[in-house]
């Protein structure tokens, strides 16, 4: 693995003020890309879901209607921030900043292109690069889902407080899912360090891609659960838009709720840029007229997938909550499990592979079927016909 790949080189001669000072720079780089990234989101998500609607979405604040997000960011900001009653002050205050902080952490690891030299020091286009980024991802995914349960507990009302639980419920339910597919871009590249998993993908375009290494299966079940786990179409049974309120967030108005917003969206741009470092190689790309163009690959790949998301949004109806929970705990995770096991057991041999193959494909028969049994003998107890669930969900 080439040397570029392994580490930040800012640190290889100690700490310094220069070193400081880039590192700040590169911090206030990063924050300000993700919140522009985020304003731009908005009224991409807007213009693209009118397009697809045959519809002209915003086109009053701004040139074409641009300003659209700046002027309801404003809005929101001037709006009357009120404390309910009953509410858990400090938690409260705290819970929307524990959902926006861990988006801004997970899009830190993301190298978005080589290296750079600024004032005789090289660094890599990426805030930090720890040995155990791949922990840091998870970890920050895992922190999201207190900033939600906290505010339905926070607010002091029983809708809220059942909003969270149902929101939190969904979130931990995918979690899994999300470990172990990762998991396996970990088996392939033999490394947590998110710089050294771009750096294994580097070198041809597309075949070396993680998607093609593991498989394309655990890129889409990754797909599917990251979804999820931002409660987005069809997902979003956590603020179902056809109610009145929208659950664990009921209880915030001004600032508040605009964090949750911004968070949301900005959980959106960060996991299309984890996907990209993941299983799409990152930066990597054809170089133009001889010259490497990472960062534009990488702006590439993100936007095309935020389209897929808005794509998604557009067109696919919500799912209901027993169909939500069974995908993630009977199809999706004995899926990842599997796929772990098979690309791990290619990495020792193709014979190794074929039996995880083999053995995780009748494991999977038998638990569909163990499933269908226990639904059957259910309805039969509560005076249904067999096959009468799966007759309904038909």
């Amino acid at each position: 693995m080439p040397d570029l790949f392994q580490g930040d080189p800012l640190f290889d001669h100690g700490l310094s003020l220069a070193v400081w000072i880039i590192l700040l720079a590169k911090a206030l780089a990063v924050f300000a890309i993700v919140m522009v990234s985020v304003l731009f989101m908005v009224m991409y998500e807007r213009k693209a879901v009118a397009w697809l609607g045959v519809r002209h979405g915003p086109n009053r604040a701004g040139p074409g209607g641009w300003l659209q997000s700046l002027a309801d960011g404003v809005k929101l900001f001037f709006k009357e921030a009120f404390l309910p009653a009953r509410a858990d002050k400090w938690v409260y205050k705290a819970a929307p900043y524990l959902s926006l902080i861990p988006a801004f952490l997970a899009f830190s690891i993301v190298p978005i292109g080589g290296t750079i030299t600024v004032a005789h020091h090289t660094t890599r286009l990426q805030l930090v690069d720890p040995q155990w980024g791949i922990l840091l991802l998870l970890m920050t995914s895992g922190i999201a889902v207190y900033g939600v349960m906290l505010a339905g507990w926070a607010s002091g009302a029983k809708y809220s407080l059942l909003g969270s639980v149902r929101a939190s419920a969904q979130m931990v339910s995918y979690e899994a899912v999300l470990g172990l597919t990762v998991a396996t871009v970990v088996v392939v590249t033999g490394s947590l360090h998110t710089s050294a998993i771009v750096g294994a993908q580097h070198g041809g375009f597309l075949y070396h891609w993680n998607i093609v290494h593991t498989g394309v299966l655990p890129f889409a079940l990754f797909a599917i659960a990251i979804t999820a786990e931002m409660t987005r179409p069809p997902f979003d049974l956590v603020e179902a838009e056809e109610e009145i309120s929208g659950g664990f967030n009921m209880e915030y108005s001004s600032i508040g709720f605009a964090l949750f917003y911004l968070a949301e969206y900005m959980n959106l741009v960060t996991n299309s840029a984890i996907i990209t470092t993941l299983w799409l190689g990152g930066p990597d790309g054809p170089r133009i007229v001889g010259n490497s163009i990472g960062p534009v690959w990488f702006v590439v790949k993100v936007l095309i997938l935020l389209f897929i998301f808005v794509w998604i949004r557009a067109t696919l109806p919500r799912m209901r909550y027993d169909q939500l929970m069974e995908l993630g705990w009977k199809q999706l995770i004995p899926l990842s499990l599997a796929m772990l096991m098979v690309v791990a057991g290619f990495r020792v041999g193709a014979s190794w592979g074929l039996i995880a193959l083999g053995v995780s494909a009748l494991a999977f028969v038998l638990l569909m079927r163990a499933i269908d049994v226990g639904r059957d003998a259910r309805e039969v107890e509560e005076g249904m016909p067999a096959g009468h669930y799966r007759e309904t969900a038909r």
